[in-house]
């Protein structure tokens, strides 16, 4: 069993001060793989120091010399892409063809957008001809506090660290007590890159010790949080007397708006997409709304699509989905599908229980209901896992409303081959992005959502200026610029 018990303060690693073990469990055996500290106040105290410390050099060092170093750290974590695929298949259960194909490079492909994109942020610049001496002046927000999740790792931890780098931040990383394997590796690869002491530092924990810790300390100016609107509605909470910025990118229970003019793919495409990652997206198309005349034919496909979904081990070679994360998931997923059964929904695949041949490890059969309404628990809740439900509407005004009502506003999907309903809807769908026929969205797309979905934007310029306050300056001497 691996021994991950340091944290990462200071350009060192260092012992716990105040720590308590905690193993790290394999989803696909049920066995722990690893053991890591849960730090406490002092590590936490420790972290933030050393962030503050180095505050006041690195804000205020050359932008180009902060672009050089995030490129340097494109060229490590490439060199480390086999080292991050086992730690994130080994801590939280994607497979490991998909690990290194979907969540390692889900980082790097952050990371390169970050790198394009950065030219485009204006450190100075002119408010207007109509004021010459007058200067908007973005700089770094200061010591931030960034806290990940399990799910997708080294997507979040790439969507937070790099902007936050870029804009010139100082920062401490607490990712999952879940799946902090990669994290591990990351800050692994920050070091080779050279960054700056106490730039970057990374302290494990959970949410009510460290997480609550951080969104607490006065030293930190803003905290970023990838999670549940549950713990997210906490930390802003426990922000609040501080006054710290807050970012929080949240749940959703998205809507698959599948009209009869639909490509013939449609529906293939959104059960797999709701599948993908075991389930575990928050913006994953969990609501697959469907025109009542291919209503019938899309339940069949969809059962056909869950049927022939494999589900395996996260260590072997393969087309399939892993287990889910932990037992705690496993269980609320398995009591999601039977309030789905209780509460009068039609289960054509899946259910409950693990698929044929899997007695050990946390997996779930990809599971279809029919005949779901709106106001059904499995229809309002974030399942997270490979749970579809399939609902009928007849009409573009039905398909809105029911799209619509539900707290969250992450993701939409929309499938016509009508370009002016498509358009339509886009703008109507209250979510902070809509993905049309199955095309994702482009390198340098803000995500991130509405309403329960969260506050702010991450990726792309949006991502970068989150880290970033502005200054309005007058008087400005352009003999001295």
């Amino acid at each position: 069993m691996l021994d991950k018990r340091e944290f990462y303060i200071n350009g060192a690693w260092v012992a716990p001060q105040a720590g308590t073990d905690c193993d790290v469990i394999d989803p696909s055996t049920e066995e722990a793989c690893a053991v890591i500290s849960l730090g406490g106040q002092a590590d936490t105290d420790a972290a933030v120091t050393a962030a503050r410390a180095a505050l006041n050099g690195f804000m205020y060092s050359d932008p180009a010399e902060r672009l050089a170093l995030v490129k340097r750290i494109l060229e490590v974590y490439n060199t480390r892409a086999q080292d991050m695929a086992k730690a994130i298949s080994m801590e939280m259960g994607a497979p490991i063809d998909m690990s290194l194909s979907s969540q390692v490079s889900a980082g790097s492909w952050h990371i390169e957008g970050f790198i394009r994109d950065f030219d485009k942020i204006e450190f100075i610049a002119p408010l207007g001809d109509h004021a010459p001496e007058d200067r908007i002046i973005k700089e770094a927000v200061g010591v931030c506090a960034l806290i990940t999740p399990w799910n997708w790792p080294m997507n979040q931890v790439t969507l937070k660290v790099i902007p936050a780098l870029l804009a010139g931040c100082t920062m401490v990383l607490k990712p999952s007590e879940i799946a902090p394997l990669s994290s591990i590796v990351w800050a692994e690869i920050l070091h080779e890159a050279g960054v700056p002491k106490g730039v970057f530092n990374m302290v494990n924990g959970d949410g009510p010790g460290v997480g609550s810790q951080l969104s607490a300390h006065p030293d930190i100016d803003m905290i970023s949080f990838t999670g549940s609107s549950r713990a997210g509605i906490l930390i802003s909470k426990n922000a609040a007397d501080t006054l710290k910025k807050v970012h929080l990118e949240l749940g959703g229970k998205g809507a698959n708006v599948i009209f009869a003019d639909a490509d013939e793919k449609a529906v293939v495409r959104g059960a797999r997409h709701c599948f993908n990652n075991s389930g575990q997206s928050c913006n994953a198309p969990t609501r697959m709304l469907v025109e009542r005349s291919i209503y019938d034919k899309a339940i069949e496909i969809a059962a056909e699509t869950a049927n022939k979904t494999r589900v395996a081990s996260a260590h072997d070679s393969g087309n399939h989905i892993g287990p889910v994360v932990s037992a705690a998931q496993f269980d609320k997923i398995q009591n999601l599908i039977q309030t789905g059964i209780d509460e009068g929904a039609r289960l054509v695949a899946g259910g409950l229980g693990r698929p044929e041949g899997l007695n050990r490890g946390y997996y779930v059969r990809p599971t279809v209901f029919a005949d779901v309404n709106n106001q059904m628990t499995i229809a309002r809740e974030e399942i997270f896992g490979p749970v579809l439900s399939i609902i009928p509407f007849d009409g573009e005004e039905e398909a809105l409303a029911i799209a619509n009502d539900t707290p969250y506003g992450l993701t939409n999907y929309v499938q016509s081959q009508d370009g002016a309903k498509r358009n339509r809807l886009a703008r109507r769908l209250r979510s902070g992005m809509v993905e049309m026929n199955g095309k994702s969205r482009g390198r340098g797309a803000p995500f991130g959502g509405m309403k329960a979905s969260g506050i702010g934007r991450e990726g792309g310029v949006w991502g970068i200026e989150d880290f970033l306050e502005v200054k309005a300056v007058s008087g400005w001497s352009n003999d001295h610029a």
